[in-house]
């Protein structure tokens, strides 16, 4: 397997091209395209209405590289701050500013500085104000504590080398009561260590999937609770064990504060 680093570097390449093609107008982006581990439309094809696609730049559909439709997962109220990470072109941020409204934050994070820059593009066309693009790992969020109210991400936990610290950070950023609603792949069973070793299939998002049981282990220790996971897709890779499935869980609200921190439980 490769180190974090050359992971995060391959990462960065192959969704910093995939930025570059959609914002050219070209559609070869899809999740796995160019692995040998699905189809090239099996993950990301027919996640989005005609009605979400039709207010968005077609670039921010182009450079979905998703598994799922996160803002489909929870319902968002006006004045809500949301985070997403992972943002890639943008569209779950896009679509969750007109759901939180002018009163409301909406907050992308991505580590490509391409994708950065068609995610603020695709902005620009949409003419919302209510949305920042931040550049950052989701192992290492720039925001303070108990800032948002709720986390939604697009198939990008998988890719991360630490999915713990990914969930503790999580976690950190929620309010009290926060939510978190994300679109991710899961397996079930053992992965063939062929798989595992390879970093192009983490890449494509297989790889890295966690075991479902593990997904809802991970979550606990980090805290969360109200644990839910539905798979919705199951793909035709390694006998139908990997499938896209919606995770979602809540930070909980403490009790009546007698301490220093009133922000955790």
């Amino acid at each position: 397997m490769e180190t974090t680093t050359g992971l995060k570097a391959q990462i960065q390449e192959k969704y910093g091209a995939a930025a570059r093609r959609a914002a050219t107008g070209a559609k070869d982006v899809t999740c796995c395209s160019g692995t040998s581990c699905c189809g090239a439309d099996e993950i990301t094809e027919n996640l989005y209405s005609e009605n979400e696609r039709g207010v968005l730049p077609d670039a921010a559909v182009v450079a979905s590289l998703g598994c799922g439709n996160p803002t489909a997962l929870i319902e968002l109220k006006a004045g809500e701050t949301v985070l997403d990470l992972g943002s890639g072109g943008g569209i779950d941020v896009l679509l969750s500013a007109r759901r939180v409204g002018p009163a409301g934050k909406v907050f992308g994070l991505d580590m490509t500085d391409d994708m950065l820059a068609l995610a603020r593009e695709n902005q620009r066309k949409v003419g919302v104000e209510n949305v920042e693009f931040l550049k950052g790992e989701i192992e290492r969020i720039p925001l303070p504590d108990c800032s948002v109210d709720v986390i939604i991400s697009n198939c990008v936990i998988n890719l991360s080398s630490d999915k713990d610290r990914v969930l503790a950070e999580a976690f950190r950023v929620l309010k009290p009561g926060g939510r978190f609603a994300v679109s991710d792949v899961v397996v079930r069973g053992e992965v063939p260590d062929d798989i595992r070793r390879d970093a192009e299939a983490w890449i494509g998002c297989i790889a890295g999937a966690l075991e479902e049981d593990e997904y809802r282990a991970k979550l606990t220790q980090a805290g969360f609770s109200d644990i839910g996971l539905q798979r919705w897709r199951v793909y035709d890779i390694a006998d139908g064990r990997f499938a896209s499935a919606f995770v979602r869980a809540t930070k909980p609200t403490p009790q009546p504060c007698c301490g220093t921190d009133c922000c955790k439980p």
